[in-house]
């Protein structure tokens, strides 16, 4: 192929005159096709383990899978903060069942239980719980779900903070969205299926979104590990999510104003400000 730009070279650009026009997208091909190998290796069962866990509820060991640490990748967040990983989905695993008693909860909040709140777990849930037999492979999405709605189950029936069943509700939203990006497009009644799927998603981060702004007013922070300003950041998402865009563009509005956000959550939240303009024009 000719040097279409030799003659910049009189510029001194000498190092730039045998630039690809297409670079990018040969860039961008090559990319596609590492991801492509790297998930023609790729095994999940490789990266999970049955890990034992003690119920805080019947005081007896079972195994549940869980990630190996540092075997994941992180590769960006989504404007609800949901993290997207390499090749995997680690989401699917964070809720925690007792197979034996029914205690469910996401593992950030697994092994906090008083006795008041495993006598309430122990009428409602534990007299009528029929087992649950742990997958001997990977955790499916439908798997995960499962798993998720009984950890809110429980979050109700214990009376935890509400922040708590917020964030089970932020989380199991989460998994539905992964399950909706992972069906197949060949899937039989895909349109439905997806259709479906995003409705469930929804009503999820509605009420995540309701639990928050509860929370935001009788509870402090950090809460569920997230300091205010995340919070406020990730009120404002939701909010736009859920189609409040009065209330999106108020939260939104705390963290840009906010001296305490750093210039990373303030460039997210410029981001979120610009979907709610968009969506303001629709």
């Amino acid at each position: 192929m000719d040097n279409l730009f030799s003659d910049l070279e009189v510029f001194g650009l000498n190092n730039l005159s045998s630039m690809n026009i297409y670079d990018e997208k040969a860039k961008e091909e090559g990319q596609d096709k590492k991801m492509a190998a790297d998930k023609a290796s790729f095994c999940e069962e490789d990266i999970i383990f049955d890990k034992t866990y003690e119920c805080p509820v019947c005081d007896r060991e079972f195994k549940a899978k869980t990630i190996k640490s540092g075997k994941i990748k992180l590769l960006n967040l989504d404007n609800d903060l949901r993290p997207r990983y390499h090749l995997f989905d680690p989401l699917k695993y964070d809720a925690i069942i007792c197979p034996y008693c029914g205690f469910a909860a996401l593992n950030r909040f697994f092994k906090y239980v008083t006795s008041t709140q495993a006598d309430l777990i122990k009428k409602h849930i534990s007299a009528s719980f029929k087992g649950i037999k742990e997958s001997e492979g990977i955790y499916s999405y439908d798997d995960a779900i499962v798993r998720h709605k009984l950890a809110l189950v429980n979050a109700i029936v214990k009376k935890s903070k509400v922040s708590e069943r917020a964030y089970t509700c932020l989380k199991t939203a989460w998994v539905i969205r992964g399950k909706a990006e992972n069906t197949p497009y060949d899937t039989p009644g895909y349109e439905e299926i997806i259709a479906g799927l995003q409705k469930d998603e929804l009503e999820f981060l509605r009420n995540a979104y309701e639990g928050f702004a509860e929370a935001y007013e009788k509870e402090s922070f950090p809460m569920c590990g997230m300091d205010e300003i995340t919070i406020n950041l990730l009120m404002g998402e939701l909010a736009r999510r859920i189609g409040r865009i009065d209330e999106a563009s108020k939260w939104i509005s705390k963290v840009l104003i906010s001296r305490e956000a750093n210039e990373r959550i303030k460039q997210r939240a410029r981001d979120i400000k610009d979907l709610i303009r968009e969506d303001k024009m629709n």
